[in-house]
């Protein structure tokens, strides 16, 4: 399974080098705020009366690609956000893209610990079953409200039904803040999921076939140097020979580490973390092509470089592949593979945490243009 999705990888690459036409569905989707495909037009409005709807308090984080459609992570990261998890078509044109709920509106309900409270990151694995992270705490940018307890919900995107339910609640403490989780497969077909936990220096990993999970404390070498409130972020990296290597960081440290996923699972760290070397700056991981390539930006930064994880991390590695447009940054890199390229979800972020976007934050779905 992991060959093939390289060679898919490979032949997107190929493709898209070759200089492919630009079609319609290659240009970048737009919208601001978010703007929905309600039931009626009363339930809207009773929900504006209400305030649980707020268009200019919805923002698009982290994304999906799937055929046509790209998921969205939507946090409920302020009040007035009537769904945290929805869709986007491709095909969409205009300057106002609708977004529909996914897979249904009876799994957004704020409150109810059966629906989603707050996704805050997704992953689309190799059998089509989207993961997400819900960390139960809605409002968390203005006054934040546990609604539920952590979990993980598994999606099949091909039908929309729910087929997995991972309760989090007994890996984490009161301290804890979940924020970036990546899946994975091992040789003997076993999937197991990875999450970041940056206030406790910890990665939960969850055997999900086995159905138990646990928590890995990493060295306090990883945390040197770091904020209190930091950013602990995660990119999975797949080699030709199949095996996996997590790649982390936090947000303020100045180095980069990664451990084999087979310790992990083995649930110990302890002398396996691999100090990969010194960042150049602040680095946001936004995401890899499933691959052995990692994509990042500079704290602050609308460039987005490409590193072969093949090749030592050092500055003359770091390939400039991509440049967000003014007041602009991106939150996420994911592959599209029937278009055979990485599609970038960018935003005017800081302008939304600090409450100055107007009419609401401004969002693109755009194509590099070409691998690099």
């Amino acid at each position: 399974m992991t060959m093939k999705l390289l060679l898919v990888v490979v032949a997107a690459c190929v493709a898209a080098a070759a200089g492919n036409p630009t079609s319609d569905a290659t240009k970048p989707v737009v919208w601001t705020g978010g703007e929905f495909n309600w039931p009626c037009s009363s339930t809207k409005k009773i929900f504006q009366q209400t305030g649980r709807y707020i268009s200019k308090n919805v923002i698009a984080t982290r994304t999906a690609i799937y055929k046509d459609d790209a998921i969205l992570a939507l946090p409920r990261f302020k009040q007035g956000i009537p769904v945290t998890l929805a869709r986007v078509s491709l095909k969409s044109r205009g300057s106002q893209a609708v977004l529909d709920p996914f897979p249904c509106w009876s799994l957004q309900e704020e409150g109810n610990c059966k629906a989603l409270q707050s996704v805050v990151d997704l992953f689309l694995d190799a059998q089509d079953i989207l993961w997400v992270l819900d960390v139960g705490i809605v409002n968390t940018l203005e006054t934040p409200v546990r609604r539920c307890p952590p979990k993980i919900v598994a999606i099949n995107v091909k039908t929309g039904k729910v087929v997995k339910v991972i309760d989090l609640s007994g890996l984490v403490c009161s301290a804890s803040r979940l924020q970036y989780l990546v899946v994975d497969y091992s040789a003997d077909g076993r999937c197991f999921v990875y999450v970041s936990d940056a206030a406790t220096r910890a990665i939960l990993v969850y055997d999900v076939t086995g159905g138990r999970g646990y928590r890995v404390v990493l060295p306090k070498a990883v945390s040197h140097g770091c904020a209190r409130r930091d950013v602990l972020y995660l990119a999975l990296v797949r080699k030709p020979c199949g095996t996996t290597i997590l790649f982390f960081t936090y947000l303020s440290s100045s180095r980069l580490f990664a451990i084999k996923t087979e310790y992990l699972r083995r649930g110990s760290a302890s002398g396996r973390v691999q100090d990969v070397g010194v960042k150049p700056g602040k680095l946001v991981i936004l995401g890899t092509d499933n691959g052995r390539a990692i994509f990042f930006r500079f704290e602050a930064q609308s460039e987005i470089y490409r590193w072969d994880s093949d090749t030592a991390f050092k500055r003359e590695n770091l390939v400039l592949v991509y440049r967000s447009g003014t007041c602009e940054l991106a939150t996420h890199v994911a592959a599209d593979y029937k278009r055979g390229r990485m599609r970038v979800l960018e935003s005017n972020f800081p302008d939304y945490v600090q409450g100055t976007v107007g009419c609401g934050p401004n969002h693109a779905l755009s194509l590099m243009q070409g691998c690099h």
